[in-house]
């Protein structure tokens, strides 16, 4: 444990691995529920070598002890580039190396390759979240000043947070998602009957399509997904990636095998066959309210399979399941006409040269006038009758 910065009543240390503490002191702050805040998820990408000083994701986490009680906790990295967060900051690094300044490294407050709302600070029962707010953003900025690192941003934090961040000064940046919602449809078809008939029709070419060319969808849970099973996925994922992006991906074989495995029946998996042979597949993670579709693969292409094993696939698992919200991940105006509402996301952000810092406020500004009304326009957009 490092830097140890005292706000108030509150102490704040920074861990530069989450194995600094132990599984469950932290699970009783931050909760089980929410999949990518639990120790067994953030320390298993440590251990797996996806999150490390060389991959550009060094931990440098956030405790609060009032003397020796465990107050709140915080995810945080010192990230020496911007790959992997989803909020693209890119132009920012550019106007900071035009001014004969270093944007790198910076402290990034994120779940790592997971562009999925949810909790950022997790204050412990009896705690009061803004009090503990107010600690952690004072020591995140003082040790940012101390080893001058250029500044601070939250990903995609819940709404309530980052307006509590914008009040105590931060910049705030907007900017759009689809999701599913589940209004207590009692099946698929159920549905569908809310959609025009024009649209679905097409939806159901999509999945006859999928019939058609022989394909056959099943969905595995927690520890019905064997090692065979995590070894075909990290294979499809690999595969798809290196199409995508010249690289094998962000995560390691041994995250699946062993960290994204561990998570019991948090994991969802859809495996799609021709035949005996497995040719496709797709993965989620789940909370007890939140589907959340994070990565696919697949070893050749075929028509209409990634809606169906990305999208419909999980729309039957919330409806079977009774999950109110399904979130399939960042971007994709495809998903509009397949029902899923153009949803707002945000992330706040702290700068610590006065001049940039006005330079972002103002981007910032005109930026999400622009995503209301994109928000607006998509919206006419969806499919409902």
């Amino acid at each position: 444990m490092t830097n140890n910065v005292k706000s108030g009543e509150l102490t704040a240390e920074f861990l530069t691995s989450l194995g600094q503490i132990p599984a469950k002191s932290w699970n009783d702050v931050a909760g089980i529920d929410y999949p990518f805040l639990r120790h067994e998820f953030l320390h298993g990408l440590e251990q797996t070598e996806c999150t490390t000083a060389e991959t550009g994701w060094q931990p440098c986490h956030l405790l609060l002890r009032q003397g020796d009680t465990l107050a709140a906790v915080m995810p945080l990295y010192l990230k020496s580039h911007s790959y992997g967060e989803y909020v693209f900051d890119w132009s920012w690094a550019d106007a900071w190396q035009q001014s004969g300044l270093d944007y790198y490294p910076k402290l990034v407050t994120a779940i790592p390759f997971t562009p999925a709302t949810g909790p950022r600070l997790c204050p412990a029962q009896g705690f009061d979240e803004t009090n503990c707010l107010t600690a952690a953003s004072h020591a995140i900025q003082e040790l940012a000043r101390r080893r001058q690192i250029s500044s601070w941003h939250i990903l995609f934090p819940e709404k309530a947070i980052s307006n509590m961040l914008v009040e105590g000064g931060m910049h705030r940046r907007s900017a759009t998602q689809f999701h599913w919602f589940n209004d207590d449809y009692a099946s698929f078809n159920d549905y569908l009957a809310t959609f025009t008939s024009r649209k679905r029709k097409s939806l159901n070419r999509e999945r006859r399509r999928v019939r058609e060319q022989g394909l056959v969808l099943k969905t595995l849970e927690g520890n019905d997904i064997g090692e065979q099973e995590w070894e075909q996925f990290y294979h499809f994922y690999q595969l798809t990636y290196a199409k995508r992006s010249g690289h094998g991906g962000y995560l390691s074989r041994d995250f699946f095998l062993s960290t994204a495995a561990g998570m019991g029946k948090q994991v969802v998996m859809v495996l799609t066959y021709l035949g005996t042979q497995p040719v496709a597949g797709a993965l989620y993670f789940r909370s007890s309210t939140t589907l959340y579709g994070r990565y696919w693969g697949c070893e050749r292409e075929f028509d209409c399979l990634h809606f169906e094993a990305c999208y419909y696939q999980g729309i039957e698992y919330c409806i079977a399941n009774n999950i109110s919200r399904f979130d399939p991940g960042a971007q994709g105006e495809h998903k509009i006409q397949r029902g899923f509402r153009p949803t707002t996301t945000w992330s706040n952000h702290w700068i610590a040269d006065p001049r940039l810092s006005a330079s972002v406020g103002d981007f910032t500004r005109r930026e999400e006038k622009h995503n209301e009304q994109y928000g607006e326009a998509a919206s006419r957009l969806l499919p409902f009758k």
